[in-house]
């Protein structure tokens, strides 16, 4: 553990085995972090245990969730190189932009304001880390890969599973054609995560920017709860469970099976049981993405039974057998009765303290540090990710199409091609989302 803390030959040990240079420039990589809560924790606690960086400033709207960070980044004991002095906070991500130059900037907000730090992060010649869903309609994520190439920045997208080595190796199963023609694929996500209850409205407290907080959404009452953790059962904010949990698998299978856009789109769903919560994000819901000679369907459902080992994950039909993928692991049975596995347990070995972490993030932080690698060598190599943010677009936009149809109750068919939909003017309407003013949104920026 200790050749991982010295800042040159031990550093650079650890990293040329990794496949990418020590440095790039001949000196740490300078982050910033924009979103400080947990997911901005994870990925940066996994960025820092691969490679030599210098911690330089967080931005979020929440005081405490800085101070936290700050704190956690400090004492952090796996980095590569450790922090000297503590980072800078700020409010506004504007500022701590204009304030410090970065070469890589991780955006871990709430889903509605992934889309506009992550372009000003671009425009201030920074690669940025972008959490999934990327986006809250389809123009922003058109808008990003169009900054992205505009920029030529590196943007890869936290969806994780192209990156790591069980679903990799599971990849390269059904490329081989182990598994057969694939006719269909069950997408699944059956976590209880839409709250039952919520406290009454109050006034925020001094240390949370609540109208920042809200941003381009709209203005939604504070309550407690929602900040830092169940702001995803409003739809103000995000596209619910089916663009949280769904894209992550979304993303995976679609890189598995080398498709790119469905062709027709279905949705129902709705509040079918919990009626009584004000989570505005529904409780049932099933989707189907027809890719022409391939279905994928999506069950979600915020109530009843958690089935063993299938919570939260994907199974692959195909002539010759079936393949289930989970979070971090995957099993493959054929019909002749072989099987075979593969989990992250070697990777887990490979840093014994993140038996330290806390329980969420002893299962983030090492699904993320694959991912992380692979930015970094994208970044050293001047070449798209395996999550680049076209990809990201695809699939965040599988999951908004799939929102449209339930909402729309209709059937829509896509057009890869034009990037919007056949036929119907009031669905593409919803192509973009709206802003609150005075933000802009960047489908409308001059």
């Amino acid at each position: 553990m200790a050749s991982r803390r010295q800042v040159l030959s031990g550093a650079a040990a650890a990293i040329l085995t990794s496949g990418w240079r020590a440095y790039a420039a001949g000196r740490p990589y300078r982050v910033g972090v924009i979103g400080s809560a947990w997911m901005g924790r994870c990925n940066l606690f996994a960025l820092m245990q691969v490679a030599p960086v210098e911690v330089v400033a967080f931005a979020d709207v929440d005081a405490t969730a800085l101070k936290n960070l700050v704190n956690a980044t400090m004492a952090f004991p796996d980095s590569v190189v450790k922090p000297k002095k503590a980072p800078a906070t700020y409010k506004d991500y504007r500022q701590m932009l204009a304030q410090h130059h970065f070469d890589i900037v991780i955006v871990a907000t709430p889903d509605h304001w992934h889309a506009l730090p992550a372009l000003a992060a671009m425009k201030a010649r920074a690669h940025v880390y972008l959490e999934k869903p990327i986006t809250v309609d389809i123009a922003e994520g058109k808008a990003l890969v169009t900054a992205a190439r505009k920029y030529n920045r590196v943007v890869q997208v936290g969806t994780q599973r192209r990156a790591s080595p069980p679903h990799a190796e599971a990849c390269k199963l059904v490329r081989s054609g182990e598994l057969g023609k694939v006719g269909m694929v069950e997408l699944y996500g059956l976590y209880h995560q839409r709250p039952a209850k919520f406290s009454p409205v109050v006034a925020p407290p001094k240390t949370l920017d609540w109208d920042f907080y809200c941003g381009p959404a709209p203005l939604v009452p504070y309550r407690a709860e929602i900040n830092p953790i169940n702001w995803r059962a409003f739809r103000e904010f995000g596209n619910g469970y089916i663009a949280d949990l769904g894209v992550h698998f979304i993303d995976c299978v679609r890189w598995m099976l080398e498709l790119s856009w469905p062709k027709t789109i279905s949705s129902d769903g709705g509040v079918y049981v919990d009626k009584a919560s004000i989570a505005s994000v529904v409780d049932t819901q099933t989707a189907v993405w027809d890719y022409g000679d391939t279905l994928f369907t999506w069950k979600g459902r915020q109530w009843g039974e958690i089935p063993e080992n299938e919570a939260w994950g994907a199974k692959l039909y195909g002539e010759k057998g079936t393949l289930t993928l989970t979070s971090s692991a995957y099993e493959f049975s054929s019909l002749k009765g072989a099987m075979r596995s593969g989990d992250l347990s070697e990777e887990r070995k490979k840093f014994p303290n993140d038996v330290k972490l806390d329980r969420m993030d002893r299962e983030l932080v090492p699904l993320t540090r694959p991912n992380m690698r692979d930015f970094l060598a994208a970044i050293e190599q001047n070449k798209r990710p395996i999550a680049d943010v076209e990809e990201g677009y695809i699939s965040t936009s599988t999951a908004i199409l799939a929102n449209m149809a339930m909402d729309l109750k209709r059937p829509l068919h896509w057009d890869a091609k034009a990037e919007r939909l056949i036929g119907d003017d009031e669905a593409n309407k919803r192509l973009i989302r709206p802003y609150r003013a005075p933000w802009v949104h960047p489908a409308l920026a001059a």
